[in-house]
């Protein structure tokens, strides 16, 4: 229910009081169930729905507006599955590797417990590189044309997955006073002392932070592609998105939680050691860019087949 705890109560509708948001003047109580509804042993969870959101809403925005006519229908469609692949795959690794490597090399078949939790975004963009090599490959296209269109609806998707992050109550950030802190009251946990639940603070919803850099950066990529895609050599706008969306990550790093017991103390987290090389890769595709003459590297049309001549 949402409820401000002021003379001038009131609700806002009917969908809010259902999500159980109570705003208390100055901070927000999160406490919105992660599952919608259950139908025997199915579970539709808001993270599942937002993560097919991502996909869904970038693969639509790709095919009407990024593609153009050198990619028809099939070579579309499969894109969409190396990437979803690709994302999963390298998003389930990076967290496995990256943040908890000794539990999952000690553990091996926990990492195909995907459900349980755990995915990086420094792992996906890893996962969503290489299967864009593998898919170029394959349609021998140009990596650079195709990953210029294909990072505009990785921002997109990424703001999705953000907010998919705060259903589940999961990776905000540390205490604020400042009056849009959210309390996660679902993430509460227990004196390891006294066995009392311990009373929750007013955080930072560092997964809205997120989405939201992540939509702008989205909007500005996509109105840049719109009106300059064929004034600025292939490679320009993945070097832009590169600086834009992992600068994002990595303030915004500075207000959130620690996500593994290892990062206690470090100057730079491992959120912001993993930002760093994407930021400086993206320096030097756009240095790379203007160093090189302008030129239009379009990818060859797919062939189409002989037309049989028609007989007369």
């Amino acid at each position: 229910m949402l409820q401000v705890k002021r003379p001038e109560c009131y609700y806002i509708c009917s969908f809010i009081d259902k999500l159980s948001i109570a705003m208390i003047f100055d901070v927000i109580t999160w406490n919105v169930d992660p599952e919608i509804f259950s139908i025997g042993p199915l579970t539709i969870r808001w993270y599942g729905l937002l993560f097919a959101t991502a996909f869904l809403s970038g693969y639509l925005v790709f095919t009407r507006y990024l593609a153009t006519e050198r990619l028809n229908a099939e070579m579309q469609d499969q894109l969409l599955v190396y990437i979803a692949i690709g994302t999963v795959l390298g998003a389930r690794l990076g967290h496995c590797f990256f943040y908890e490597p000794d539990y999952f090399l000690s553990n091996p078949l926990e990492i195909l417990k995907i459900w349980k939790g755990g995915l990086a975004s420094h792992g996906a963009a890893f996962g969503i590189l290489l299967a864009l090599w593998l898919y170029i490959r394959k349609h021998k296209l140009s990596f650079l044309w195709l990953i210029d269109r294909i990072v505009i609806v990785v921002a997109l998707g990424g703001a999705f997955i953000r907010l998919g992050n705060l259903f589940n109550s999961e990776i905000y950030g540390g205490p604020t006073t400042l009056p849009w802190g959210i309390e996660f009251v679902r993430d509460r946990v227990y004196d390891p002392n006294t066995g009392a639940l311990l009373p929750t603070v007013a955080s930072h919803p560092t997964q809205l932070y997120e989405a939201f850099s992540y939509f702008l950066i989205f909007g500005l990529l996509f109105a840049f592609y719109r009106k300059n895609y064929t004034k600025v050599r292939d490679g320009y706008i993945f070097g832009v998105f590169m600086i834009l969306l992992f600068a994002a990550r990595f303030f915004i790093e500075f207000v959130k939680n620690d996500q593994v017991g290892f990062e206690a103390g470090m100057t730079l987290n491992m959120g912001q050691l993993l930002s760093l090389p994407f930021i400086l890769a993206g320096i030097a595709m756009i240095v790379w860019t203007k160093m090189k003459p302008r030129y239009f590297n379009q990818s060859p049309l797919p062939k189409k087949p002989k037309q049989p001549a028609k007989k007369k």
